[in-house]
């Protein structure tokens, strides 16, 4: 990846903005669904999808594709808007979410979505799942990556902190466990609920390396996920400090909207500030 120039960086943020459209727009359209930590991990999954990946969207199956495992599985739309606009199925088919045998289940589903690395939907399974995919990595001397997307609340899981000791242990330095940081889940505030605090220290406590970025600033995700290849003998915690419902200013930092039904004109509304917001980014990039 390296360094990325002004005018690329500008262009994950025009498609960030995209991406976080879409999700407004299947959400709304299924009737159900998650809004709230999609919007706020726009800007990782943009970067993720079209710059950090090693991956081949015409051959999902290629041996040597890093692997991403969504942990934290009903976000699957961010990541179900980043695969369409990577060309792993036609954009179109993002409004079928939720429907009955659609592929773009709620919750993602290996078997039917070529891409999708796991079947997820118990929170704190994920990094389990990662770690055994970065041990089979190291086993077999194989160069590929696993990244886990997390998120907070998830870490009140018995099982992941299960994990974080093998992972530890065993010094799979190929993982990169990813925490979307949002201090919120679906019953309010993560701090009043099982506070996580202090939270980069438990993670060194368990043998390993901890990055933070703002999850929400383009450039910083591109300099983290960057830093993250120059980090060895331990496994690696981003985390990237994310605004729920970002680009939507009614949804910012309000945890009803982790899954709330629209009302009506709400959808409408976000897409129209979304829409606000792609004119202005366009009109930067236009000047780069």
């Amino acid at each position: 990846m390296g360094h990325l120039s002004d005018k690329r960086i500008k262009e994950l943020e025009v498609l960030a903005n995209r991406l976080r459209r879409h999700v407004i727009e299947m959400v709304a359209h299924a009737g159900s669904g998650h809004q709230g930590g999609p919007l706020g991990m726009a800007d990782v999954f943009a970067v993720l999808y079209f710059e950090a990946l090693k991956h081949d969207p015409k051959e999902p199956e290629w041996e040597d594709r890093d692997r991403l495992i969504l942990s934290n599985g009903h976000t699957c739309p961010i990541r179900y808007a980043a695969m369409a606009e990577a060309g792993y199925f036609p954009v179109e088919e993002l409004k079928t979410l939720r429907r009955l045998g659609t592929r773009l289940q709620g919750h993602p589903e290996r078997t039917k979505l070529p891409g999708a690395e796991t079947t997820s939907g118990p929170l704190g399974a994920g990094l389990a799942q990662a770690a055994g995919l970065a041990y089979a990595a190291k086993m077999d001397k194989k160069k590929w990556r696993v990244f886990c997307q997390t998120s907070d609340g998830e870490h009140e899981a018995g099982l992941h902190w299960e994990a974080m000791l093998f992972a530890g242990k065993n010094r799979l330095d190929n993982l990169v466990c990813i925490v979307d940081r949002n201090n919120i889940q679906i019953d309010g505030r993560t701090e009043d609920i099982m506070p996580l605090e202090p939270f980069r220290e438990k993670y060194e406590a368990f043998n390993w390396h901890v990055l933070e970025c703002d999850g929400n600033n383009v450039s910083a995700v591109v300099d983290a996920l960057e830093a993250t290849k120059s980090l060895f003998d331990k496994p690696i915690c981003l985390v990237t400090h994310n605004v729920p419902g970002k680009g939507v200013s009614y949804m910012e930092n309000n945890h009803l909207w982790h899954s709330q039904p629209f009302k009506p004109g709400e959808a409408e509304a976000a897409v129209k500030e979304l829409d606000e917001t792609r004119a202005r980014l366009e009109t930067e990039l236009a000047k780069l």
